[in-house]
């Protein structure tokens, strides 16, 4: 028996223990190259410029630049499966929307990837609500009013949408369903398109980020009638949310940093009380007001972990009232 045992540790505790020793030197010299964020948007849209700044601030709290690379195309696909197949050491991360974490898996018949396990939520960064619009002529100033309006004239109302696969279809088509109505969707391939049409009156509603509409908002093109987040915005208090008539009902857009499954929870750990401290700065706060987004702070990792698994078991309860086949 005695003899035994040091065969035992050479051949299988010791590689373990090296192993474990080899992660912990790795994660005491991180970082000492630059480390990489994948995006799955394409450059210059709202989340690539959050990206960038959260990128500028944490290569200056970590002392090694921090590289934005985009990814776009393929409905989130190009980009998730890129980081999806990163090493994972540490060096690549994954600035994930709301749609590539959670909804996707929904809306396509199959991934190259599982989004629930080849990644790890590191950070919440930030978080955008959509406001549901309508051009002034129409004769409804809330959503209560929509609701009536619409059943008094049912399968007359229409409204601008991105797909009713993408994130406002499928909010769209859960308030019909939530409400007992059916306003139509005219889906277009890029809101620039949507908006006009709303603006003249060709589509009498159309639902809209945030920042995508507020221009429209603050001219007095089109007039907000609610939001979709659960709580009232700070830039419209005036504007009542969907939940004050369908209580719990709460879907934003929201990014996350995630790191690739198996990177060393050392640097999982350090790269989340960074973010969680970038995320608290009154400048960062200001910089995301001014672009109309908002953050709820990083969170603790497994604040971080609860949220992307309370939203994907949401979204799939979403997915399935309303009947949507994925393709």
């Amino acid at each position: 028996m005695p003899e035994i045992m040091p065969r035992i540790w050479c051949r299988f505790l010791l590689p373990l223990l090296l192993a474990a020793l080899a992660t912990a030197a790795q994660a005491q010299s991180w970082p000492d190259r630059p480390v990489k964020f994948i995006s799955s948007q394409a450059a210059g849209n709202g989340t690539d410029i959050i990206a960038r700044f959260v990128a500028e601030q944490l290569a200056v709290r970590i002392g090694q630049p921090v590289i934005v690379e985009n990814r776009p195309g393929g409905g989130n696909v190009v980009g998730t499966q890129a980081a999806a197949r990163s090493a994972p050491d540490g060096y690549t991360f994954f600035l994930a929307t709301a749609a590539a974490l959670v909804t996707d898996p929904y809306t396509f018949k199959s991934l190259p990837y599982d989004p629930m396990t080849a990644f790890v939520p590191v950070a919440r960064v930030a978080e955008v609500t959509f406001v549901i619009m309508a051009n002034p002529n129409l004769p409804a100033n809330n959503l209560k009013e929509l609701i009536a309006l619409a059943k008094a004239e049912p399968d007359k109302l229409s409204i601008a949408t991105s797909g009713p696969k993408r994130f406002s279809g499928m909010v769209v088509s859960w308030l019909n369903k939530l409400a007992g109505v059916r306003i139509l969707q005219v889906p277009y391939n890029g809101m620039g398109p949507g908006i006009q049409d709303a603006v003249a009156g060709r589509v009498p509603l159309v639902i809209l980020s945030l920042p995508e509409g507020n221009a429209s908002l603050t001219s007095g093109a089109l007039k907000p009638l609610a939001v979709t987040s659960l709580e009232r915005l700070k830039a419209l208090p005036y504007v009542p949310t969907v939940a004050e008539t369908f209580p719990g009902f709460d879907f934003t857009g929201w990014m996350l940093l995630a790191a690739i499954s198996g990177t060393p929870e050392p640097i999982i750990q350090r790269v989340n009380r960074e973010v969680n401290a970038i995320m608290q700065e009154p400048s960062i706060l200001e910089r995301l007001a001014k672009m109309n987004f908002s953050t709820p702070g990083a969170g603790s990792l497994q604040q971080a972990r609860d949220y992307v698994n309370g939203q994907h078991t949401a979204w799939g309860t979403l997915v399935k009232e309303i009947g949507l086949q994925p393709e």
